[in-house]
């Protein structure tokens, strides 16, 4: 078998020893020497959240170097090769987020195994790769953040951020307002735990209604589930805020990139502001031929020069 026919093989065991973290074998190595932890590295590239990162790793889908990375103890330096399914990663660009008013009918997911539309296969052309905070269901629509960096997408759906997601929910059947309010206390339904939602009443019309309903977790379905406990139906789902981001008049399919300014004051992000160049000074006019340069005006509040003292000529 010539060395072209040869299969990939893993990383010797050499190499992966050099590239498995020096913690990992005892040995204490400066921060800025050992590099990025690869699926950290992956994330902020945008491929995928940290923990799929990791997911991906264990299924022998990431290579550096063209050897099989086996332990996301492995640690990435600049310059260094990473393929995903055989795909070149380029290297992290700056953090990106963007607004997208999601259809209903798109699933939240890069692949989907049944097939499904997806939120990715549909986003406007022209934007990098894209991971989303936090996820929509199928039927479910409105306000979803996308961001080219998977650390910052787990970071903005933690609970522990306090983020208020609000949401119009349509719902068919009879509204017990006494039962929405008491909602703020939180509920358990079927051994499940939620935290107080605040909804409220917008509009009835015969057995339609439109309600507010705002919630800090965002568990699976919450919306849904919480609903269909008070006998209530959801028929139509929009999501129209997270945490300070709003879906405002953003069209449905289109994206919008939040700028940076607004990255740096509710993120905390160095993304780096927008520079306007400023027109260069206009020279000074040359002085005519044979003139006498006029002396700069003494403050007028200086008073003479003390006795005994000469002025100074410039």
């Amino acid at each position: 078998m010539s060395d072209d026919e040869k299969p990939d093989a893993p990383a010797t065991p050499e190499t992966r020893e050099e590239r498995i973290a020096p913690e990992a074998r005892g040995e204490r190595v400066a921060p800025e020497a050992r590099g990025e932890r690869i699926a950290k590295w992956l994330a902020r590239c945008g491929v995928a959240s940290r923990r799929d990162a990791e997911a991906l790793i264990a299924e022998g889908r990431v290579r550096l170097e063209n050897k099989v990375v086996t332990t996301p103890a492995t640690f990435i330096k600049p310059g260094d090769l990473v393929t995903v399914d055989g795909k070149m990663v380029a290297e992290p660009e700056r953090t990106r987020l963007f607004r997208y008013h999601k259809p209903a009918g798109l699933v939240t997911t890069h692949r989907d195994p049944e097939g499904r539309p997806t939120v990715f296969d549909n986003l406007p052309a022209g934007l990098p790769r894209l991971v989303s905070v936090g996820r929509l269901d199928l039927n479910s629509e409105g306000l979803l953040l996308l961001t080219n960096d998977g650390a910052l997408a787990r970071k903005l759906e933690l609970p522990a951020n306090g983020w208020l997601r609000r949401y119009r929910a349509r719902v068919h059947g009879e509204v017990d307002e006494r039962a929405l309010a008491a909602l703020a206390k939180g509920v358990t339904i079927e051994g499940i735990a939620y935290g107080p939602i605040e909804a409220g009443l917008d509009s009835r019309q015969g057995t339609n209604a439109w309600l507010t309903v705002a919630l800090r977790e965002g568990k699976n379905r919450e919306v849904r589930r919480v609903m269909a406990h008070l006998g209530l139906g959801v028929t139509r789902l929009i999501r129209v805020a997270y945490g300070p981001f709003q879906l405002g008049l953003l069209p449905k399919g289109s994206a919008e990139e939040v700028n940076a300014k607004v990255l740096r004051e509710q993120l905390g992000l160095d993304a780096p502001p927008r520079r306007h160049q400023q027109p260069p000074a206009a020279p000074k006019p040359a002085p005519a031929p044979g003139s006498t340069p006029r002396k700069p005006p003494r403050a007028r509040n200086a008073g003479p020069p003390p006795r005994g003292q000469r002025r100074r000529e410039d």
